[in-house]
């Protein structure tokens, strides 16, 4: 029977308290297991003064977590979902996906109430080129410009009059005690979350057994529906933080709907689509969402970018 076990984190402030939230997870069900956190740095931790989508893409978050792993340095890693890579190497298995916080964006302005109210030209920071396509497409008078670094750093350049306005992801605020911060949250109507949002995965060796059946019980089975049907639309087209594409599953009763879209950068070309089926099915429903983008258009657009 496992008696200790050690949990790789990034070194960020939301990362530390995810893995907290684990470790305490894990102990109101294992209450003698002893478990540490052994935070790490990133190299999309340190590389701050340029874009994802220009220096390797959201996987720059989990590589030293999961070469801690195989080195045995760690026994399981702590992600956020909409971090790790639609395709896993064959060495890791994604063990748990836990129950989702709030999946949408979040506005937080000093000054303004709603992005309607921004006037033309206000500078909105955001380095996500989905949620920048979708801010374009609907208000193109407005002014995108990158922000990079931890919530912290985000919120005090805001707060220097940097931006006149920043969105980030509600669960990260709302997790770290902020919620009061946020100004306005963005419906998915307006900004459709990037694939995983809001949910945690954990990550192990494949083939650990034991370890799996450990952490099993952390598994929320409709919050895992959710983000694998949106995780194969991503991946049937794929995405990456490099191209702007966004997808977002929930489940009304006995139903699975989902709705997603890919988009030019500028947000001039915009698809969209939507499908609802049986819950059950969720991954035939990823992928019936992802060919309803392709007929219209979605991998001809990709390919351009």
């Amino acid at each position: 029977m496992i008696k200790k076990i050690t949990i790789a984190s990034r070194e960020s402030p939301l990362a530390m308290w995810q893995a907290e939230h684990i470790k305490a997870q894990l102990n109101l069900l294992y209450p003698d297991l002893i478990i540490q956190i052994k935070g790490f740095k990133t190299q999309g931790d340190i590389i701050l003064d340029k874009s994802l989508a220009t220096i390797g893409g959201k996987g720059l978050f989990i590589k030293e977590l999961e070469q801690a792993l195989l080195n045995k340095d760690a026994d399981l890693a702590v992600h956020s979902m909409k971090d790790l890579p639609m395709n896993i190497m064959e060495d890791f298995q994604l063990a748990a996906i836990t129950k989702r916080e709030d999946p949408r964006d979040a506005l937080i302005s000093e000054l303004y109430n709603s992005l309607d109210d921004l006037p033309t030209g206000s500078v909105v920071g955001t380095s996500s080129l989905r949620r920048q396509s979708q801010i374009k497409a609907k208000y193109p008078h407005l002014e995108i410009r990158p922000l990079r670094g931890n919530l912290q750093t985000r919120l005090n350049k805001l707060k220097k009059g940097d931006y006149a306005a920043i969105i980030l992801a509600a669960a990260g605020l709302i997790r770290l005690g902020l919620k009061e911060k946020i100004t306005m949250f963005l419906e998915t109507n307006i900004s459709i979350p990037a694939v995983g949002q809001g949910a945690l995965g954990i990550e192990i060796l494949s083939g650990n057994e034991e370890l799996h059946t450990l952490i099993k019980p952390l598994n929320d089975e409709n919050s895992a529906r959710c983000v694998l049907a949106e995780r194969m639309v991503s991946r049937s087209l794929a995405g990456s933080c490099t191209v702007p594409l966004g997808a977002y599953a929930f489940i009304e009763k006995e139903s699975l709907i989902i709705n997603g879209f890919v988009a030019t950068p500028d947000g001039n070309h915009f698809i969209h689509a939507e499908t609802k089926g049986d819950k059950a099915q969720f991954y035939s429903l990823g992928e019936s969402l992802s060919q309803l983008l392709i007929d219209q258009g979605a991998k001809e657009l990709l390919s351009e970018l």
